[in-house]
């Protein structure tokens, strides 16, 4: 191959040639060119194979080919020289190959294969079932999905997968009519235009209902735990909508007899107190979606919703009677029981909620409004017998527009809420007088201990607005076994390990307005009341009759036994004042009501921020 010495008709020294040198060990399998041929940068000179694999060795520079010292068939070694090049100006054939621009919008056989796969994947594809789900007011799986996650973040796990049907059914009918097997998954975005993409990462699951009643099958339950092991795995916060019938009997194509052994149930429980997670429901969740849903830290439900652990036919199935499918745990049922968190009229309102929720643990906001404070030294009637509404206090106090209740209807003498100060999220537990005077009974009691939970586990404070009598008292109220419920609120308070504070609106009586505090007056960062505050170990009108009982029996004229009492009452209502109670420091301090959030913003600030976290601060949420 030497041909250095060689000179053009000129007599001009010519270019030397450029060597071609093998690559790797292998076979020549193809030869692309021959002596004469002009060549540019990057075509394909021959074609070596290797481990069962072709390469192309390309041309390094532009010329003409001036020797080619290999024939198919030769095993060539690393470093072979293969083809000589003698550079020169391109000849006509190469310049207009070069001058050949690459089109990119060619589509080649195989990528279009997979587009026309993934168009039927879309619910333009399927007219009928969408016209059938927007007749019963619904939308579609991929709507509520585009309109949680943010514009063009959404990245599908499983689009094409099936369901596993295929020994019973035709492939193109699997197809076109279980698009993604009945559940469409992956990772996007929430909210990601107030907090960064760090903290808006969410991973979002979605039931689709048009797809065999969006039962949960073999393969969807594969893409469940994929997905939740990625979750665990990334730290993602988790939204799934539920609607669905729980497991489906028809896939034939895996070897199961119960399919008891499938993962996901265990999978998604273990997420709890790991990441925060919402659950929505619109129209019928049953069985599997339904015990998925219930581990979820907050349940959605639109007006329509009907949840149950067993549908219909296992009902029937069960000798249990017939029963319409609406008949069975409707919204009317499952919000006043505490199932339902958050009720809303259909799937936009679920969405625009699942949004706000998720927000309170994505962090601060930067932007913030707020009442007039001084509106708050109103709002507590001065006539201590007078009932009054406590959320207009958690309304005026939270910035505005940031308040969202969680179980209004469940447990209605405690009020629990997600809400912010001056941008910051924080969870208040405040006492309803207007129910049984805000005496804490069972459902109160649970209400609250599972919220306390929730706030602790993702590291949101807590503020108690206290307005206790105490804990119920009865007969009836025992039960309900209120013992181990009340207690509840004692556990966990003392558990906590968020910054948390108690304001005395007006009543801290006894046990109630400890279990206000933590467990004691001493466990919150300031134990502080409003000037309408009044404190006793228990109520003063029973603290009177006890501990005077022998003094008022011993006056025999009802009219002065009664004057009596009234008197005692006085006197201790005079002891229990608030401001009386700080001045033997058993409370922190007495303040003007339009202070309370300059009070709260200034314990926040002073306590440390979260630990990093490796991993769970509580084993999990407690689903109640």
């Amino acid at each position: 191959m030497d041909g250095a010495g060689d000179r053009d008709a000129e007599g001009a020294p010519a270019e030397a040639p450029l060597v071609t040198a093998s690559p790797l060990q292998g076979t020549v399998v193809s030869i692309a060119v021959a002596v004469g041929d002009d060549v540019r940068v990057g075509a394909a000179l021959l074609v070596l194979e290797s481990m069962k694999m072709e390469h192309v060795v390309a041309a390094g520079t532009e010329g003409v080919v001036d020797h080619v010292g290999v024939t198919v068939g030769d095993v060539v070694v690393v470093g072979q020289p293969l083809v000589l090049v003698v550079p020169s100006t391109v000849g006509p054939a190469a310049a207009a190959a070069a001058s050949s621009a690459v089109d990119l919008d060619a589509i080649r056989p195989d990528l279009a294969e997979v587009l026309a796969r993934q168009a039927l994947t879309r619910d333009a594809a399927r007219p009928d079932a969408v016209d059938r789900h927007r007749r019963i007011g619904h939308r579609m799986a991929r709507e509520n999905v585009d309109d949680l996650c943010d514009p063009g973040s959404f990245v599908e796990y499983g689009s094409l997968v099936i369901a596993a049907q295929r020994s019973r059914r035709d492939l193109q009918e699997l197809i076109e009519r279980t698009p993604a097997d009945g559940l469409v998954a992956g990772i996007g975005r929430v909210n990601g235009d107030q907090f960064a993409d760090e903290l808006s990462r969410c991973a979002v699951l979605s039931y689709d209902y048009t797809v065999l009643a969006g039962t949960q099958g073999q393969q969807n339950h594969r893409k469940k735990d994929r997905l939740f092991e990625v979750i665990e795995r990334l730290r993602l916060p988790v939204v799934l909508f539920a609607e669905g019938g729980g497991g489906r009997p028809g896939d034939t194509d895996a070897p199961v007899v119960a399919g008891l052994d499938c993962m996901a149930f265990a999978l998604f429980g273990r997420l709890s107190g790991l990441v925060p997670s919402v659950g929505i429901v619109a129209g019928r969740c049953y069985a599997g979606n339904a015990a998925l849903l219930g581990c979820c830290d907050v349940i959605i439900a639109t007006a329509d919703a009907s949840i149950g652990m067993g549908g219909p036919a296992m009902i029937e199935g069960g000798g249990l009677g017939v029963h319409r499918p609406e008949d069975i745990g409707p919204l009317s049922v499952q919000e006043p029981n505490g199932v339902v968190d958050i009720a809303v009229a259909d799937e936009a309102e679920a969405v625009a909620v699942a949004k706000r929720y998720l927000g309170y643990f994505q962090g601060p906001l930067s932007t913030w409004e707020c009442a007039d404070q001084r509106l708050l030294r109103t709002l507590v009637p001065e006539d201590r017998k007078r009932a009054y509404a406590v959320r207009s206090v958690i309304e005026t106090m939270a910035d505005t527009g940031s308040v969202l209740e969680l179980r209004p209807r469940f447990g209605p003498g405690m009020v629990t809420a997600l809400v912010r100060i001056e941008g910051r999220p924080l969870g208040i537990v405040a006492n309803d007088p207007q129910h049984l005077g805000g005496a804490i009974d069972r459902d109160g009691a649970d209400k609250a201990a599972r919220f306390l939970q929730l706030c602790d586990g993702f590291d949101l404070p807590v503020l108690f607005l206290c307005d206790t009598p105490g804990f119920m008292v009865g007969p009836e109220a025992e039960e309900t076994a209120q013992v181990r419920h009340f207690s509840r609120l004692f556990v966990v308070g003392a558990s906590l390990t968020v910054p948390f504070c108690t304001i005395v609106l007006r009543k801290g009586y006894g046990l109630g307005a400890q279990a206000m505090a933590g467990g004691s007056f001493r466990a919150p960062l300031f134990t502080i009341a409003w000037p309408t505050g009044e404190f006793g170990g228990m109520g003063l009108e029973g603290a009177v009759r006890l501990g005077f009982r022998r003094e008022l029996e011993a006056i025999d004229d009802p009219a002065e036994r009664q004057q009596a009492f009234d008197r005692m009452v006085a006197a201790a209502y005079e002891h229990g004042k608030a401001i009386n109670m700080a001045s033997h420091f058993e409370i922190d301090d007495v303040i003007d009501p339009a202070e309370s959030r300059d009070r709260v913003l200034a314990a926040l600030r002073a306590a440390p921020p979260p630990a990093p976290r490796d991993g769970k601060k509580r084993p999990c949420i407690d689903t109640w």
